[in-house]
């Protein structure tokens, strides 16, 4: 699978912007999955976690993806400074996903605010669905 990120045009509310992780079938077979991708974001140039990994909202449903298909998954970021004192800052290089049924994680540069401490669950994903 390719994983990538897209901003939604427009895709504010207060505090938090919203964007899709868009997974791809790269292979020549039709691939299955069911869930939420695992998410959370990376830094320090090293890959090592920052904060806690994003909590899960909604109801997951069986996709089949062709080859060449994508599914997709919203994420909601919230904005690090909405948590006053509870969220010391670092700079996020970008999210290390896991997709759905795999143990294998994807690295997508996406650069954003993020905090040290896992108190402040600034991530929240949904299930993959068919686009």
């Amino acid at each position: 699978l390719r994983v990538t990120y897209t901003d939604d045009a427009g895709g504010g509310a207060a505090g938090s912007v919203y964007g899709h992780l868009v997974l791809t079938n790269s292979s020549a077979s039709p691939c299955a999955m069911t869930g939420w991708p695992g998410v959370s974001y990376v830094g320090g140039g090293d890959g090592g976690q920052l904060g806690a990994a994003a909590d899960r909202t909604g109801s997951p449903a069986v996709i089949v993806l062709a080859p060449g298909g994508s599914a997709q998954a919203q994420l909601q970021q919230a904005d690090a400074g909405n948590f006053d004192g509870s969220c010391p800052p670092a700079r996020a290089d970008g999210l290390r996903v896991y997709p759905p049924n795999s143990r294998t994680a994807v690295f997508v540069e996406h650069p954003a605010q993020a905090c040290r401490s896992d108190s402040a669950h600034l991530l929240t994903i949904g299930p993959v669905v068919a686009r």
